[in-house]
């Protein structure tokens, strides 16, 4: 099998295509791949490191408004159809696969132009702007969750799949999660709530948790919080204003990066995070209890549409990223510890929702309009 996946920008984008690459490989170990991007987002570190050639085209999202640099953006956009028309004509692929992104214009209508068949992979419960534009030029549209199905119309035949994430549910042996526990620095007397933000900054949360730090206020429960290589140091300095040590605070673990985040999250109680795709379909996977605080002034408010599949099932809780207070949070952790049966409640409706073989089912699309192309060909 040739195959072209379109992935650029964020990780949200790149890492799934990179999944279904792999899986495309596990399952045809001679199948050529290879990926296009841009020559600016995370592609050009994610891809390569992970085995698979990147080729780049001149891409952008486009706004509305008129302007001279939208104008060059337009400019250069449409000379980047033209590269991707080149690199589909020059590799022949079988099929065309996009996982979101302003990428994937110019590559599905490079696609739709030499008759490649397509497939779209949508991760947020609300679709961006590329996927809905691009629908229609689509064979088969994926989407990890059941509300995005109604809001892309524009192909015929969408499809519930899940998203490939590397993170699984493990059921860790008591001496096991004893050993993650300590590891951390922390112990099994309390619960443990995990906290992070990303490493592009969650300014919001981190003032949040240090109002619980500096207040001592997380009396009832533990802190594992990974704050991103970028936060850590500006955190370290925020706290040694009120005299506190990072590296010494009662029941709390700060680090700039969780290298074993698997075991952290499989051994955590309750899970703050903002909400991307990727971390609602770890918390699902992994039948959480999460605090959610979507990042605003996001594409579509996609952020606040994933969190609310959780909320909408008892699943979690939102709180807004411009009024939050460490009080609240604090306040809404608790509700959460302090109850072992809203605990045990929300981590059983989070799982009600998880899609553990995203991977199989995206093969199986793949594969299906694969051969209905040989059959009869066509688009939606």
């Amino acid at each position: 099998m040739k195959v072209i996946i379109a992935a650029a920008g964020t990780a949200g984008h790149i890492n799934p295509g990179i999944a279904i690459a792999n899986k495309i490989k596990e399952e045809e170990k001679d199948s050529q791949i290879i990926f296009i991007g841009t020559e600016r987002g995370l592609e050009q570190d994610l891809v390569p490191r992970a085995g698979y050639e990147l080729k780049t085209i001149d891409a952008y999202g486009l706004s509305k408004q008129i302007s001279i640099q939208n104008l060059k953006r337009m400019c250069k956009t449409i000379k980047g159809i033209g590269m991707a028309k080149k690199i589909v004509r020059d590799f022949k692929p079988d099929i065309v696969i996009g996982t979101g992104g302003y990428i994937c214009g110019a590559v599905v209508l490079a696609a739709a132009k030499n008759n490649v068949p397509v497939v779209l992979h949508e991760s947020n419960s609300f679709p961006g702007k590329a996927i809905k534009m691009m629908a229609k030029k689509a064979n088969t549209v994926l989407v990890s969750f059941e509300d995005a199905k109604k809001r892309i119309t524009k192909c015929k035949n969408v499809v519930l799949t899940g998203t490939p994430v590397k993170i699984k549910k493990q059921d860790y042996s008591i001496n096991k999660k004893m050993e993650i526990i300590k590891s951390l620095g922390l112990s099994e007397s309390k619960p443990i709530v995990l906290i992070f933000g990303g490493s592009q900054g969650a300014q919001k949360i981190n003032e949040a948790i240090i109002d619980i730090i500096k207040n001592k206020l997380n009396k009832n429960y533990q802190i594992i919080w990974g704050t991103g290589p970028k936060q850590y140091d500006i955190i370290k300095s925020e706290l040694q204003k009120i005299n506190i040590n990072i590296e010494k605070i009662e029941d709390t673990k700060i680090v700039p990066y969780i290298y074993n985040m698997e075991e952290v999250e499989n051994v955590a109680d309750v899970i703050v995070a903002r909400s991307g795709a990727m971390t609602i379909t770890e918390i699902s996977n992994l039948g959480k209890p999460s605090i959610l605080i979507p990042l605003p002034n996001v594409s579509n408010d996609h952020q606040m549409y994933n969190a609310k599949v959780l909320e909408n099932i008892g699943a979690a809780k939102i709180l807004l990223n411009d009024t939050l207070k460490g009080e609240e949070l604090n306040n809404s952790i608790n509700e959460i510890v302090l109850d072992r049966n809203t605990l045990d409640k929300m981590g059983k409706n989070a799982i009600k929702i998880a899609i553990t073989d995203a991977q199989e089912r995206i093969y199986s699309e793949i594969i299906n309009v694969l051969n209905n192309k040989k059959q009869k060909g066509g688009i939606c």
